[in-house]
């Protein structure tokens, strides 16, 4: 969050998109610890790769972590200024103008790509196309297969506060992707015939989802792979021109730009633990591989941490590799 992923943010710019960021806008500062302290922007993708990567830190280096949680903004902002050390998930193409000031400041250091095989942007459920002969649903809008076209369908995707108008399902109020969706309802002429709906985190864009395709109801909404979400769901991600850097700058009617999903860190963390900044920049995953851990977070209802253990279990050949003989050794009794 493959199909089309995003089967992405992550979103959610990511986003943040990704993806995103939800929660806080506050960070803590540790001044004074000797802590690794991780970023948690909002969303399950990177509190999974938090999970792993403290896991790593923690048992095969002896390091003492924490995480500190805050919208993308805000805890890119305490990496910056060193409040954060650690940023599992930075979706680049979602915080371009501050990541690459980041980055060119020196404030902040790329250590590696963690996945780059990402997508967003607004999904319909397939049987909205398709139909779904097994459940006895005829397909809703047969021919929609651009962003442009949802303005031809306000009673598929009929809102509920307000019948006569379609509703499309924005990103997490806070969210710079947000922004871009309200761009997009202008530049397509969305507003024509739908409302741009707001909703307050991506557990009430979930549970409306989750809603409508269990009833085989019309919606459309804002999403990322790789999560969960887009593992266990039949989705349709839906077309927009190609990306196109000047038009995307004046209107974002275009698909969203390329976002490799980076781990960045603190300017002073490669001298303050050289050994932990070596391994991150060795991390690196895929869409795939993130949603098999969140797909068993959503499937076995479990914490991300759990679902972060069960993935080391399974994919030891690969996070061995990322870390000498014998460190992965203690992570492995650990285990």
């Amino acid at each position: 969050m493959r199909k089309i992923g995003s089967i992405f943010a992550a979103a959610a710019l990511l986003f943040l998109t990704a993806c995103g960021g939800g929660g806080s806008d506050e960070t803590t500062s540790r001044k004074g610890s000797d802590k690794i302290v991780f970023a948690d922007a909002g969303w399950d993708s990177i509190r999974v790769h938090n999970a792993i990567a403290q896991k790593i830190l923690e048992e095969g280096y002896g390091y003492k972590t924490d995480v500190t949680a805050g919208s993308s903004s805000a805890t890119l902002q305490g990496l910056r200024k060193g409040d954060i050390d650690v940023y599992m998930e930075i979706w680049t193409d979602n915080l371009k103008e501050v990541y690459e000031d980041a980055i060119e400041s020196g404030d902040i250091i790329k250590t590696s790509v963690n996945f780059d095989d990402n997508d967003q942007g607004l999904y319909v459920p397939a049987y909205v196309i398709h139909g779904d002969k097994e459940r006895g649903i005829e397909p809703l809008a047969p021919d929609l297969k651009t962003v442009e076209d949802l303005k031809k369908y306000p009673e598929v995707f009929a809102d509920p506060e307000d019948p006569d108008r379609g509703r499309v399902i924005n990103a997490p109020s806070g969210w710079i992707v947000a922004d871009h969706i309200d761009s997009k309802f202008e530049a397509y002429g969305l507003d024509e015939t739908l409302n741009n709906f707001m909703p307050g985190s991506d557990s009430a864009i979930v549970a409306s989802l989750v809603d409508a395709y269990k009833s085989g109801k019309g919606w459309v909404g804002y999403y990322w792979s790789p999560t969960a979400i887009t593992a266990k769901y039949d989705l349709v991600l839906l077309e927009e021109p190609e990306y196109d850097e000047n038009t995307w700058e004046e209107t974002k009617k275009t698909k969203f730009p390329p976002n490799d999903v980076i781990i960045a860190v603190h300017k002073d963390l490669p001298e303050q633990a050289p050994e932990a900044v070596e391994f991150l920049e060795n991390y690196e995953t895929s869409s795939a591989l993130t949603e098999e851990a969140l797909q068993y977070m959503e499937d076995e209802g479990t914490s991300a941490e759990e679902a972060a253990l069960w993935w080391m279990k399974e994919h030891e050949d690969i996070w061995s590799k990322w870390i000498p003989e014998d460190k992965a050794q203690k992570v492995k009794e650990a285990l």
